[in-house]
């Protein structure tokens, strides 16, 4: 299996020639589609975790969650909706993982949000990134009181 975290980055954030993705979208580079709609694309992963891995693509060009338009984000995820269930019979799937990247930390390496639909079998050889272990509750509540003050509604 290839890296999903291969680069693919044309350019850095730009829409147009110098994105990937903007290209694909375009139809001025090779993809294989496996679904389109009026705001979104999906395409087989040159570089599969699995078979079948897929991406959900905007049209419009986005970096990150915290540049797309709510309407382009609804729009992706419910073109996951669509994808998911006919990627997973095709290749008979057990399960499937959802990813979605922002920035180079977070493991981001083409600058046009997408999100990746991995098919998952019990037998692979995936493992999780890291281990959960239980959090403090007294951190876990100052964090929830900073981002519910920066979401600017009462606290639920």
């Amino acid at each position: 299996m290839g890296s999903l975290f291969s680069s693919l980055t044309i350019g850095r954030g730009m829409a147009g020639t110098d994105c990937i993705f903007c290209r694909i979208v375009a139809g001025n580079a090779p993809a294989t589609r496996i679904y389109e709609d009026e705001a979104v694309i999906a395409i087989l992963d040159i570089f599969p975790w699995a078979r079948g891995h897929s991406l959900v693509i905007p049209r419009n060009h986005a970096a990150t969650i915290w540049e797309i338009t709510p309407e382009d984000a609804a729009a992706v995820m419910k073109a996951a909706h669509v994808v998911a269930p006919a990627v997973r019979d095709a290749v008979g799937a057990e399960g499937m993982n959802l990813l979605q990247s922002n920035g180079r930390a977070a493991w981001q390496t083409v600058d046009h949000l997408h999100l990746h639909l991995i098919p998952r079998w019990s037998s692979d050889s995936l493992v999780p990134p890291a281990t959960a272990s239980k959090g403090d509750p007294e951190e876990i509540q100052n964090t929830a009181d900073q981002i519910t003050e920066r979401l600017g509604r009462p606290k639920p």
